[in-house]
């Protein structure tokens, strides 16, 4: 069954107003949550070496712009 409605002026205003509250959990981190996260944090190549990124980037950028046959963006 496919009803599809309208949006009341009032509702449209009611969600504009609830877009723009501030968001907060609802509640705080468990210590095991916290420690799950620095540790995921700590795991990852966040802090990874920047030269070496340019020059990846660097490489795939001319792979691309020499790239010919299906699937080539014009």
């Amino acid at each position: 069954m496919d009803e599809r409605t309208t949006p009341s002026e009032k509702t449209r205003e009611e969600e504009q107003q609830e877009a723009l509250k501030a968001h907060e959990p609802d509640r705080s981190l468990t210590d095991e949550e916290e420690e799950a996260a620095e540790q995921a944090l700590g795991d990852s190549d966040l802090s990874g070496d920047q030269a070496e990124v340019r020059k990846n980037y660097q490489e795939m950028a001319e792979r691309g712009v020499q790239q010919k046959g299906e699937g080539r963006i014009q």
